[in-house]
């Protein structure tokens, strides 16, 4: 493994190597390593370098992610061919009602070392489970590692971003939850060294400042150093749009992204982003960026990505077909291109109009169990429940995609994703009297999604170390 680092290691990174190794040649049962770190303290040199060792001493891999974006980063800097897990683990059957499942797959893989990374992401909760199975996300992965003769399982993340929504911690990411939880033999590290040529970015060194304070519980102000950094800025309000123009103007939907705390404030800054920047008045126009919002299985075939759409895919809209009012809903009939999966054909789907500018992550329940009576009338010639809820389920409005505008997104929803600008909004801050520790997680989440330019937006000035702009 040394001779694939073009540099020292650091003595964290030599630990890791020492575990790695330990972990690659272990006999014992379902080998799971734990490789925890900060950003910038080298978890992505060290997967490099693992992907270009393996098949030097006979082992093959599988490199996952928990969305389409996060995948796409891992492939970036692996330089090696990464999934989803959900792509990976899940397929679509169609039962003999007529209604279609998603059902895990049979582990096939022999010798294969699967690489997770951000795994922080990883939920635990049945009750959370996005792909129709009763267990977890975090259960399904574990079954079908370990269902593979001699594979191994290397689990990686940053325990200072979010947990999954509505959890306090990130389970994959808790040592002593797996050990319990899981028929595993397992070890666990966490990088804490920021890499000596990672100090020089001012958009680490802001975010090394806030973890710092996460680990020592002290969640006060000033925090941000903008004098000694020309990536991180601190934008004045005379100069925003202007610096919206440079990021967006050029349509380039992989350039820039707006991380806001609430789904409220994301609406209002992709109206601002389509209207100002982009020049659409319209309610949805070809070219408008959208984020997919609800797991969907009805519009690709089960060969296509998986069979289904999922929860957090970027898509283009190329053509807008039509318009139709039904149930008392709006719809769309769009032709799209999934963003993260350039090379996937063009298709048609129907979309649900009413979630674009929603004040929640999609339809409210209220509103969807309304819905779902409305289409039930349509049905009820069909005396057997079961049977018109299989009828229904075939029915194009009742599975229309729920869609977001995405030039502006909740932090969650950015998670696992990486552009070069990154605009984040702190105005909520201005609201609080005393930040919290999901305040600094949050922002140390938003801040890391950067890899260019942070650009600081509504942020009070005592949050400056120095408040010139």
């Amino acid at each position: 493994m040394l001779r694939h680092f073009d540099f020292e290691p650091t003595a964290g990174q030599m630990v890791v190597l020492r575990h790695l190794s330990a972990f690659l040649l272990s006999q014992k049962d379902h080998p799971t390593y734990l490789l925890k770190g900060y950003a910038g303290t080298g978890k992505t040199t060290l997967v490099s370098m693992l992907v270009d060792t393996l098949p030097e001493i006979g082992l093959r891999f599988v490199l996952l992610a928990p969305t389409g974006r996060a995948a796409k980063v891992l492939n970036q800097y692996s330089g090696k061919a990464a999934s989803t897990i959900h792509r990976k683990i899940y397929q679509r059957a169609t039962m003999a009602d007529g209604s279609v499942r998603v059902q895990r797959m049979v582990n096939k893989h022999k010798k294969t070392v699967f690489i997770v990374d951000e795994a922080s992401m990883i939920s635990d909760s049945g009750s959370d489970s996005q792909f129709g199975s009763s267990a977890s996300l975090l259960d399904d992965l574990m079954d079908y590692v370990f269902e593979g003769e001699q594979c191994r399982l290397l689990l990686i993340g940053d325990q200072a971003q979010l947990p999954p929504v509505g959890l306090e911690t990130s389970p994959a990411l808790d040592f002593n939850f797996l050990k319990a939880a899981y028929p595993i033999t397992t070890a666990s590290f966490e990088l804490q060294d920021v890499m000596r040529q990672s100090l020089d970015s001012g958009i680490l060194s802001n975010a090394t400042s806030l973890r710092n304070r996460l680990n020592q519980n002290l969640f006060d102000f000033p925090v941000f150093d903008l004098e000694h950094f020309q990536d991180v800025i601190a934008v004045a309000p005379e100069n925003f749009e202007e610096l919206l123009q440079t990021a967006f103007g050029s349509r380039d939907f992989n350039e820039a992204v707006i991380i806001c705390r609430s789904n409220k404030r994301a609406n209002r800054f992709n109206q601002e982003v389509r209207y100002r920047i982009l020049g659409r008045d319209s309610e949805l126009a070809a070219g408008d960026l959208l984020m997919v919002v609800k797991n969907n299985y009805f519009w690709l075939e089960a060969t296509e990505q998986g069979g289904f759409i999922a929860n957090g895919d970027l898509a283009v809209i190329n053509r807008i077909n039509q318009y139709e009012d039904l149930y008392d809903l709006h719809f769309a009939d769009v032709e799209i291109s999934l963003v993260d999966y350039p090379d996937s054909p063009a298709f048609t789907v129907k979309i649900m109009l009413d979630t674009l500018m929603a004040e929640g992550p999609s339809l409210s329940e209220k509103d969807f169990q309304d819905f779902v009576g409305r289409v039930e009338e349509d049905y009820l010639d069909i005396t057997s429940r079961r049977q018109r809820w299989a009828e229904m389920k075939k029915n194009p409005y009742f599975n229309a995609l729920q869609v977001k505008f995405a030039y502006a997104l909740t932090c969650h929803k950015t998670q696992g994703g990486q552009w070069p600008k990154v605009f984040v909004d702190g105005g909520f801050l201005a609201m609080k009297e005393q930040a919290d520790r999901n305040d600094f997680r949050w922002l140390y989440t938003a801040f890391t999604r950067a890899t260019q330019s942070l650009f600081l937006v509504n942020f009070p000035d005592e949050t400056y170390v120095s408040a010139e702009k």
